[in-house]
């Protein structure tokens, strides 16, 4: 266990290093899938040979809604424990108050960012987190099988529907009773409320709650877009997509048991690796829309670094979290791990291009990405996501129809949002 820099003050003074700056102790919090600690760890080490200081990184579990809650604990106990924390693109306006504002310590820097990833971080004019990287999902497609039963890649869900029972169908009765159609996060958690937000707006449901704050949810579209997802459990897609979690869905895809799969970036750089069974045999497009007069939905993602306002090391705080989000750390992001740059220029890099081409290919679908309800909720987010998720998996499990589910949904989020949210 390391323990901080002002315990062992006390004890034997702390290390002064050859600039005369003292080496600190600092501690991340990071919640990751696929290969991002991986890549952070690397990254700290370099910090670490630079800078004197030693980074340690508390880990979280994969679930956001689970980091959320242990994020929250610590806040609100104003610990000092962690200095710096990996903030989902969402949290911004929920724990503000809770951390340093770093407008004038990025200011030489902050126009570099791409625009909309800044703005998802600033609450009434209080830069909450500096941006680490950007996510927009995908359509991942078994290319070889599309082609061998031929088969054009869907541009509607109802298409992605119909081509996933046909190539499943006649798969399994070649041999391979392991194959599925689609697989997603289904799990009852805040990647369900991503799935289905994206299902609801491309069949032209409108949003979760409307940017001015309104309910319209309770639609016939709405629930149009559920009842179809609902057909596809224990259909095309597995019983236990119930359960799914990101790793759940990109471990059945690239195991090679999956025709379509909806997943975020970083699961390209996976599926493209030297150990992936499904390498060369894959692409990725755009989420499928609702049908005519409608268009593709892809809910912004992304994760951003803020330092607490209870950390006793701001300054060295400050600085690992500069150096975290710099060009040389974010060009080995994008390439190792397909995680979209939050530096505009990074996009440009020609070995970016070359050694990760899905990074400048994915760029329009972030630029356009749909947020989720944050700024119209503010503080009441959590609550209008968990409550949003619970009606959808209700209904993909077979608990009520998604017209009863979303009036139901109507009436909560109504109470929850009162005279205003």
């Amino acid at each position: 266990m390391k323990y901080k820099g002002k315990l062992l003050a006390g004890i034997a003074g702390l290390a002064v290093l050859a600039t005369g700056a003292v080496a600190e102790d600092l501690t991340i919090v990071h919640g990751s899938v696929g290969r991002d600690q991986e890549v952070l760890r690397g990254q700290l080490d370099r910090f670490e040979e630079e800078t004197g200081h030693s980074v340690t990184i508390v880990s979280m579990p994969e679930s956001t809604s689970d980091q959320f809650g242990q994020y929250r604990l610590w806040l609100s106990a104003q610990s000092s424990d962690i200095d710096v924390y990996r903030m989902d693109v969402i949290w911004a306006p929920q724990m503000a108050q809770h951390f340093v504002d770093l407008t004038e310590p990025m200011a030489d820097i902050i126009d570099q960012f791409v625009p909309a990833a800044v703005e998802s971080q600033t609450v009434d004019g209080k830069l909450v987190a500096l941006p680490l990287f950007l996510g927009a999902p995908a359509l991942y497609y078994r290319s070889d099988l599309l082609e061998k039963h031929g088969e054009d890649v869907p541009e509607t869900w109802q298409e992605m529907t119909d081509t996933a029972q046909k190539i499943m169908d006649a798969e399994r009765a070649e041999g391979n009773s392991d194959m599925y159609g689609f697989v997603f996060q289904g799990a009852a958690y805040e990647g369900l409320t991503c799935n289905a937000q994206e299902w609801v707006n491309s069949f032209g449901g409108g949003r979760i709650v409307e940017l001015d704050g309104s309910i319209g949810i309770n639609n016939p579209k709405a629930a149009e877009a559920l009842n179809l997802a609902a057909s596809w459990v224990g259909g095309i897609a597995p019983e236990g997509v119930l359960n799914y979690k990101e790793e759940d869905a990109r471990g059945v895809f690239q195991s090679g048991n999956a025709v379509f799969m909806r997943n975020w970036n970083y699961a390209y750089a996976l599926a493209a690796g030297d150990d992936s069974p499904v390498k060369d045999t894959f692409a990725v497009t755009t989420l499928p829309d609702g049908g005519e007069g409608t268009s593709s939905a892809a809910t912004l993602g992304g994760w951003n670094l803020g330092v607490s306002e209870y950390s006793e090391h701001k300054d060295a705080a400050i600085e690992l979290v500069r150096y975290l989000t710099n060009y040389d750390n974010q060009k080995e992001r994008a390439i190792v791990t397909s995680r979209p740059p939050t530096l505009m220029a990074v996009y440009e890099d020609a070995d970016v291009a070359e050694q990760q081409e899905f990074i400048p290919l994915w760029k329009p679908v972030v630029d356009n990405a749909l947020p989720r309800p944050s700024a119209a909720t503010l503080r009441k987010y959590n609550e209008v996501s968990s409550t949003f998720w619970t009606a959808v998996h209700s209904t993909l499990s077979g608990d009520g129809s998604a017209e009863d589910n979303l009036a139901r949904l109507e009436a909560e989020l109504t109470r929850l949002r009162g005279p205003r949210w």
